[in-house]
């Protein structure tokens, strides 16, 4: 039997994006039930989180729809985690092309995603850096006129920053992108907990040190008197433990808003996500979140991750968990994951798409357990990441800003590939195309010049 096999000739390969296209299309794969709960303590009120399960590419089309989980841990206020929260999604949308099929929607997804997180930041800074009145009883008064509690509100508002762990489901398909140290896991009926998220503790992440310190910031530990040194790693000026965020106004433009992709395929067993802020993972690892859990409705499972974070090491901080199940159409609830040796079932978990965007494992995408990981990038170079396939406005010529979705005529724009300086009208435009604020927030990321004020922590 195995030689019949062995002699029969093998398929050629298809793209990945096309055969997601051809099972749904066919009939072959059902779109699949998402089930969520969700569970918090409050410690300082900073967090904050987004559940949309009823979101549709097309409006009035159900067909189309798609889910939306996020967790904002904010710091040193709330302002930019509320801000994250009512923001991120339509601009992360604005930035995929209209009127493209899912399979060009998913992979558009990405990049939209890095758009999405560069254009909020950018513009809770200038929403920052403009405030400077206030409405009280519908008559504007100057600042210096406000109380002293009103001032304090509004300068924390103006510096506050927060993490962003962001979740995108579409079908069998999750896309995650991050900043900060919030973080999603996936459990798979595999039986193996796999991180979907990069943490940008300076403490745990060498390459992040390296890419601040490049940038010009610093890195190092809260003196003290005496000269000893205490606590995690900082960035300095700032003394932020996080190397990305979205805010953070006080602190040098090396603290970047730039997320971690990854976007994978879940076979149609199904699986279970588990978002949460640090105060979970402070707590508990990701094995130990996954099996505390196993076997319960995703309400209850929320419920039982924060109580065991809380009998662990207490409320020391804001402790939110979202718990996700992505359950087969005709299975209503996840079935309990058997347990198996993670050594052998870790090297088979992941098979990572090849460069020229085809694999073995798109023939076997409904094994029990297997992932497909679709994409997958974390670099903080703005270039990289949004490409170059950004062609000028048919209708009327301009060419369209990759980041904050704004048209411009060709002699305003400067490319992300080729710096800030202005090509001849006789020389192709190389994309991306960034207007002259989108440019600027770029040079500053990357160290060439400051475009905040920048104050160090006392």
């Amino acid at each position: 039997m195995s030689q019949m096999k062995i002699s029969r000739p093998k398929p050629p390969l298809v793209p990945l994006g096309t055969l997601i296209g051809h099972e749904l299309r066919s009939g072959k794969v059902e779109k699949p039930h998402v089930k969520y709960g969700q569970a918090a303590l409050a410690k300082k009120g900073e967090d904050y989180f987004l559940i949309k399960p009823d979101c549709q590419r097309i409006p009035g089309d159900p067909s189309t729809s798609f889910s939306v989980f996020a967790i904002f841990d904010g710091h040193n206020g709330i302002s930019a985690a509320i801000f994250a929260k009512e923001n991120l999604l339509d601009n992360v949308l604005s930035a995929i092309p209209p009127a493209v099929s899912r399979d060009e929607w998913l992979q558009a997804l990405p990049r939209a995603l890095v758009a999405g997180f560069v254009k909020t930041d950018i513009e809770f800074q200038q929403k920052g850096m403009f405030r400077s009145f206030i409405t009280i009883d519908s008559a504007e008064i100057s600042i210096s006129a406000c109380s002293y509690l009103q001032t304090c509100e509004l300068m924390t508002g103006e510096t506050s920053g927060t993490t962003v762990t962001f979740v995108v489901i579409d079908g069998w398909t999750i896309t995650v992108a991050s900043v900060g140290d919030s973080r999603c896991i996936l459990d798979t009926q595999g039986g193996v907990v796999s991180l979907l998220t990069v943490d940008h503790r300076l403490e745990e992440n060498v390459e992040e040190r390296e890419r601040v310190t490049a940038s010009g910031g610093e890195v190092g530990r809260l003196n003290i008197f005496g000269g000893n040194e205490v606590g995690p790693l900082r960035c300095w000026p700032g003394g932020l433990c996080l190397s990305r965020s979205i805010g953070d106004t006080d602190v040098g433009e090396f603290i970047v808003p730039i997320p971690h992709v990854k976007q994978v395929k879940l076979s149609n067993a199904g699986g279970r996500l588990i978002i949460a802020s640090d105060g979970i993972w402070d707590a508990l690892s990701s094995d130990l979140a996954a099996k505390s859990c196993r076997g319960l409705s995703a309400v209850l499972a929320a419920k039982l991750v924060v109580k065991e974070a809380l009998r662990s090491r207490g409320l020391k901080d804001d402790t939110t968990c979202l718990v996700v199940d992505i359950i087969p159409s005709d299975n209503p609830i996840l079935p309990p994951t058997p347990k198996k040796k993670q050594s052998f079932l870790g090297s088979l978990f992941f098979t990572k798409k090849s460069q020229n965007g085809t694999n073995k494992a798109t023939s076997k995408l409904s094994a029990v357990g297997a992932v497909e990981e679709l994409f997958e990038e974390g670099s903080a170079m703005l270039d990289e990441r949004l490409g170059k396939n950004f062609p000028p406005n048919q209708n009327s010529g301009s060419y369209r800003c990759a980041v904050c979705q704004v048209n411009q005529p060709p002699a305003d724009n400067v490319t992300a590939n080729s710096g800030p300086l202005f090509l001849p009208a006789s020389q192709p435009w190389e994309g991306p195309y960034l207007c002259p604020t989108c440019q600027k927030k770029k040079d500053a990321m990357e160290g060439k010049k400051a475009s905040k004020p920048a104050t160090a922590a006392a």
